[in-house]
């Protein structure tokens, strides 16, 4: 599995030259084993020399790339050098991890705050729209897995916020009333176990990816799995389980960092050299 990275544009001095000479050199060396390097070694040895393997040197080989989190790109994928327009997959992440940070920060019950009142127009605004209209710009870009990924969270964050506007779509109440507040709670579980099972799979395409790529999801199923036991599996006074939603939490606030990350890896390309 490789290191999600970039280019971090750092020259070393002489290390072209360094790499001619040991190249000049490696048909003779290794106990006279006569071998000289492809062109693809040649290409990725001189890429290396010049940027090293720091957290933001991505190396491009061949008319492949490499899986890279910062594309949203999770296995081999064409060069983007003539495409016509930018990036989404940063915007997506962004407007994912801040949302998912503050929401993580209140199940966890930071400072004693543990109403999500405020995370409704974050989910409305920029985890939802915004997140959405990157996905869409991804299916332009010809992203499969970053528009279904991003449009589909988009969409996650779009429907929590309608579930949990307050005194607007009195989904929440019409359990109470018709049923009871236990019945809304399991429903709500079904709702989050739903989105473990889809971010599983979006997980398995990532398992030979960047480790940064792979983080994220994994973070976020583990998530989405303890929050949705937490409102199943509920403690003697009905509640869903604090324990279980402050791991929940916890998970959600690695996979924010995780995508914020990513995001850095594709804002931190040529275009800012």
């Amino acid at each position: 599995m490789a290191t999600n990275t970039e280019h971090t544009g750092n020259h070393v001095p002489g290390a072209e030259k360094m790499y001619h000479e040991d190249a000049s050199s490696n048909s003779t060396a290794n106990g006279g084993i006569h071998r000289q390097m492809t062109h693809e070694e040649h290409q990725t040895a001189l890429a290396a020399s010049r940027f090293g393997y720091g957290p933001l040197a991505h190396v491009s080989s061949g008319s492949r790339l490499p899986a890279f989190g910062g594309e949203f790109q999770p296995g081999l994928y064409k060069g983007v050098e003539n495409r016509k327009f930018a990036n989404p997959a940063p915007l997506g992440l962004s407007a994912f991890a801040l949302t998912t940070f503050v929401l993580s920060l209140i199940n966890m019950r930071t400072r004693t705050v543990a109403e999500p009142n405020l995370v409704v127009g974050l989910a409305f605004g920029y985890g939802g729209l915004v997140q959405l209209l990157a996905g869409m710009w991804e299916m332009a870009v010809g992203n499969t897995f970053g528009a279904t990924a991003l449009s589909s969270y988009g969409g996650f964050w779009l429907s929590f916020a309608i579930i949990l506007t307050p005194g607007g779509f009195q989904i929440e109440e019409a359990y109470v009333s018709q049923q009871s507040e236990l019945a809304f709670f399991d429903a709500f579980g079904f709702f989050l176990m739903g989105w473990f099972i889809f971010t599983t799979i979006l997980l398995i395409a990532t398992l030979r990816s960047t480790i940064a790529f792979f983080v994220l999801f994994f973070t976020l199923d583990l998530a989405f799995l303890l929050l949705g036991i937490g409102y199943l599996h509920r403690n003697a006074a009905g509640e869903p389980n604090p324990p279980i939603i402050k791991a929940g939490g916890f998970f959600g606030l690695l996979a924010a960092f995780a995508a914020w990350y990513n995001a850095l890896a594709g804002i931190a390309d040529d275009s800012n050299r």
